[in-house]
C-alpha cells in the first residue's frame, strides 16, 4: 500500500509523528535505549572447541554438553539446528534481585531502575534465537514465579505469537507453607508457560470402561452430560429431559444439557442413556471406548502433584553427597514437561538454562522407562567471577552430574546407584572476530560443525587422517582440510562407495578439476559455515 510520503512537507511528516507518538501501543515496552547492549550480542562468528577429556563415553556422541554463554551457544546451534529442536525447557534467572541475574558481567539488584529492562531484553534475545531452533511441531516451556510472569507472558506472545500458547500450568513447588512471608501470603508456586503447537496429552485410563450390562457395543464409561453454558446462553440446551418408557421428568440442570433435543432423542433410541434410580440423580450417557478418537486426553494444567523443590535438592545431594546447586526442579518433574513435549522416542531436547544438568537427568529417566533414544543438548555457563574467578558450574556440577548418572555412583547412604547409559561430547564456546575467521579457524572445529549439521552424532577430529568422512544414511559428507595427490586418492576411492558425496573443502574449484562426477559436491569453506551462521539456514 502506497503512503504518500515523499509528498508531505517537513511540517507534515512532523505532525504524523507526533500523532503516531501519541497513539497508545498495546503490547510490551521495555528501555531498550536507554539500558547498556548487552555484551553477549556481538558480531563475532562462534565456533565450539571440543574437550575429549570432559566428554564422557566413547564416540560417536549422540548428546552435547555445551559451557559458554547461551548467546552464543544459540547462535551456533542455529546454524546446526535450526528447526530440528523437538522440544525446549529453561529455567531462567527469575529476576529476584537477589544476585540471581548477571547482566554485562555485573549483578542486577533490586535498586536498578532498570531492572526488568535488562531483564526482557536478555530474554529477548535469547527467545528470539529458541523460536528459530523449534521444529514446526515443537514446544518450549519456560519456568517462572510471579516476579516475571505477566511480563513473560506478553513477551513470548510476542515472540511465539498468542495462537501459539498452550498453556499457563501451575506447579506446587512448596510441600509446606513459608512463615517467613511479610505480607501474610505463602506462596507455594511457580509457572512453566508452553508455547507450540500440542502437547502428547495423557493416556486415557482403560480400567473406567467397563461392561456390566454386557454391552454387544462393547466397554463404556458412565459420562456426564451437564452442560457448561449459563442459564441465558444456547437456550436450545435448556429443556426439561423426559424419560419416555417411565414418562419422569428429571427437569433440567441450571447450566443447561451438553446435547440439544435432537441429539438427545438418539441417544435415548440408541438406549445410552442411563436413567437414575432416584429422581434427584442426574442422567448419564453411555461413553464407548471404542468411539475414543484418541488415547490420549488432555494434560492438566496442574502439573507435578507431590513433586516439590526440596526433591530437586534432595536428588542432587545424593549423587554429589553435598548441596552442589541451590533450587534445582526435580528431574520427575521435568521428565513429565519432556514426555509432553518430546513423545518422539528420537527427539530432540534443549536446554539452555541447563544449570544443574536436571533436564539430561529428565531425558535419560523417560528413555529408560520407554525405551527412547531422545537426545539432549545443554547449555551452561561457568558462572565465574571475580570473586570466585575459578568456579565452573558446567564443568564442576551439570556435566559431573550427567556422568554420574549416566556411568552410576554411590548415593549418601553408600549405596551403589546403576547407570543409566549413553554419552556426551563436551564442547566450549569460542568467539572469532569476522575478520580473523579465515586465519583462526580450526580443523577440528570445521569438522565438529559439519557434522552437527548432517549427523545425529559427533566424533572426533581424526588430525592423522588425510580426509574426514561421516557416512549418513543416503550419502558421505567429506571434508578435505588440504589438497594434494594423497587427499585426492582418499577421496577417490570415497567415491567407490557412496551413493553420494558432499564434500567441504578450501578450494573447491580446484577439486572440480580432478572430478567429473555428478554423485559428488563440493562446496566452499569457510564460507559455507559463514552463509549459515548469518542466516540460520535449515539442513
Amino acid at each position: 500500500m502506497a503512503d504518500n510520503y515523499d509528498d508531505y512537507s517537513r511540517e507534515e511528516l512532523l505532525r504524523e509523528l507526533r500523532l503516531r507518538d501519541r497513539r497508545p501501543r498495546f503490547g510490551l515496552v521495555w528501555e531498550r535505549k536507554e539500558i547498556d547492549h548487552e555484551k553477549a550480542v556481538n558480531d563475532d562468528f562462534v565456533m565450539l572447541d571440543f574437550d575429549p577429556a570432559l566428554s564422557c563415553g566413547v564416540a560417536p556422541y549422540r548428546n552435547l554438553i555445551i559451557e559458554g554463554d547461551n548467546f552464543d551457544a544459540l547462535r551456533y546451534l542455529r546454524m546446526t539446528h535450526a528447526g530440528k529442536i523437538k522440544c525446549i525447557y529453561i529455567d531462567p534467572p527469575y529476576n529476584t534481585g537477589n544476585r540471581d541475574f548477571i547482566y554485562n558481567d555485573r549483578f542486577v539488584d533490586k535498586d536498578d531502575a532498570y531492572r526488568h529492562s535488562k531483564w526482557l531484553e536478555f530474554m529477548y534475545r535469547r527467545l528470539q534465537l529458541a523460536r528459530d531452533l523449534l521444529a514446526e511441531d515443537g514446544v518450549i516451556f519456560v519456568s517462572i514465579d510471579d516476579g516475571e510472569a505477566c511480563h513473560l507472558k506478553i513477551l513470548m506472545d510476542s515472540v511465539f505469537g498468542s495462537s501459539n500458547f498452550i498453556g499457563q500450568f501451575v506447579w506446587k513447588s512448596r510441600q509446606n507453607k513459608d512463615n517467613r512471608t511479610k505480607n501474610g501470603a505463602s506462596i507455594d508456586h511457580e509457572y512453566i508457560f508452553a508455547y507450540g503447537t500440542f502437547l502428547r496429552g495423557v493416556e486415557r485410563d482403560h480400567e473406567q470402561y467397563k461392561n456390566p450390562d454386557s454391552d454387544p457395543r462393547g466397554l463404556w464409561a458412565s459420562g456426564n452430560m451437564v452442560g457448561l453454558a449459563d442459564e441465558k446462553a444456547r437456550p436450545n440446551l435448556h429443556y426439561d429431559l423426559i424419560d419416555i418408557e417411565t414418562d419422569i421428568n428429571y427437569g433440567k440442570p441450571k447450566q443447561g444439557w451438553r446435547f440439544d433435543r435432537n441429539r438427545m432423542a438418539s441417544l435415548m433410541a440408541e438406549k445410552r442413556i442411563l436413567w437414575p434410580a432416584k429422581l434427584s440423580g442426574r442422567p448419564r450417557v453411555k461413553v464407548f471406548l471404542q468411539e475414543m478418537k484418541s488415547e490420549f486426553t488432555g494434560y492438566s494444567s496442574i502439573i507435578g502433584s507431590q513433586i516439590f523443590t526440596y526433591h530437586g535438592t534432595r536428588e542432587l545431594e545424593d549423587i554429589f553427597e553435598n548441596r552442589a546447586f541451590d533450587f534445582p526442579k526435580p528431574s520427575d518433574l521435568i521428565l513429565e514437561l519432556v514426555r509432553q513435549g518430546a513423545p518422539n522416542k528420537d527427539d530432540i531436547v534443549l536446554d539452555f538454562f541447563a544449570g544443574s544438568g536436571t533436564t539430561a537427568h529428565a531425558v535419560m529417566k523417560l528413555n529408560t522407562e520407554d525405551g527412547g533414544n531422545r537426545r539432549f543438548i545443554l547449555v551452561s555457563s561457568t558462572e565465574a567471577t571475580d570473586i570466585e574467578p575459578d568456579k565452573n558450574l558446567c564443568r564442576d556440577v551439570c556435566a559431573e552430574r550427567v556422568r554420574r548418572v549416566m556411568q552410576g555412583y554411590t548415593n549418601k547412604k553408600a549405596e551403589a546407584v546403576a547407570g543409566l547409559g549413553g554419552n556426551f561430547a563436551y564442547l566450549r564456546t569460542n568467539r572469532l572476530p569476522a575478520e580473523t575467521l579465515f586465519n583462526c579457524i580450526q580443523h577440528d572445529a570445521i569438522w565438529t560443525a559439519l557434522q552437527l549439521i548432517h549427523a545425529e552424532s559427533l566424533s572426533p577430529f581424526i588430525a592423522d587422517a588425510l580426509i574426514q568422512q561421516a557416512v549418513l544414511e543416503n550419502s558421505t559428507v567429506v571434508y578435505l582440510p588440504n589438497i594434494n595427490e594423497r587427499t585426492l586418492q582418499s577421496l577417490h576411492d570415497a567415491c567407490t562407495t557412496a551413493a553420494t558425496l558432499i564434500v567441504y573443502t578450501w578450494q573447491p574449484g580446484l577439486l572440480r578439476q580432478h572430478f567429473d562426477d555428478d554423485r559428488l559436491s563440493f562446496l566452499p569453506i569457510p564460507q559455507f559455515l559463514v552463509d549459515r551462521f548469518g542466516s540460520g539456514s535449515k539442513a
